[in-house]
């Protein structure tokens, strides 16, 4: 008889390494195919590939399990299940989980044996044994008024370009306009190097009496309120600057 577990793929994010690697482990013993995350940022950029259910623990570093969930629910609907992982088990907590898009709530410590019962049920409730072609989460249209782009993601650094707001370490960082303009320009552009004369002309356009001083000045404050992801804008002498990622 065929074996479909292989054929589901699995992401654990949690910020307590013991825990994803004994989760992992046993989810690939058990057949499924299983990756990590350390933090919801993590996960968020590794979503770009095909899962087929999250384990998502709750407490972490920067962007919770909760507001992790609240963000794909609001994204993408509902085609991927969530199970939340969590030391908090007061029935206020399971409560809280299910209400931002949970499919099941397991409390720590766990048993083994109830996760990977609790992961097989809820894949045949949510996919009918049937595993789906492609990736579950372009199945369902984002929202109309969400480009498909909206957003950049790339390890501790998050970019709604819709709602302007930059987050690193989940943390909001508040920038000037032409920063966020700045910095919008450059990670929709990874890599490319801009001149600093490309860059008046696509941020500051027909404004008059701009210095091409005034672009370092800019980028040299949107590097300090980036913190450690401030590093990826490097300046290549005597060329301009690029986002290096």
């Amino acid at each position: 008889m065929e074996n479909k577990l292989d054929k589901y793929r699995i992401l654990v994010v949690d910020d307590e390494e013991d825990i994803r690697d004994i989760l992992q482990y046993n989810l690939q013993n058990a057949g499924y195919i299983a990756d990590t995350a350390s933090s919801s940022e993590e996960a968020l950029f590794k979503l770009k590939n095909t899962y087929h259910l999250l384990l998502l623990d709750i407490m972490m570093d920067g962007i919770s399990g909760l507001k992790m969930a609240q963000l794909l629910r609001e994204e993408y609907g509902n085609n991927v299940p969530i199970i939340f992982i969590s030391a908090l088990d007061s029935e206020n907590d399971v409560v809280s989980g299910f209400s931002k898009g949970g499919d099941d709530y397991i409390p720590k410590p766990f048993s083994i044996k109830e996760v990977l019962a609790r992961v097989k049920a809820v894949l045949a409730r949510s996919y009918n044994n049937t595993v789906p072609d492609g990736n579950p989460y372009a199945s369902q249209p984002k929202k109309e008024d969400s480009a498909p782009d909206d957003k950049f993601i790339h390890k501790n650094l998050m970019i709604d370009y819709e709602k302007k707001l930059v987050f690193v370490d989940g943390q909001e960082v508040t920038l000037t306009k032409k920063e966020n303009e700045i910095l919008t320009l450059m990670s929709r552009n990874p890599n490319k190097l801009f001149s600093r004369d490309d860059i008046l002309q696509l941020v500051w356009k027909e404004e008059s009496y701009v210095l091409e001083r005034t672009i370092d000045v800019h980028i040299a404050r949107l590097r300090k309120k980036l913190g450690s992801c401030g590093e990826w804008i490097i300046n290549r002498s005597g060329y301009g600057y690029c986002m290096h990622i």
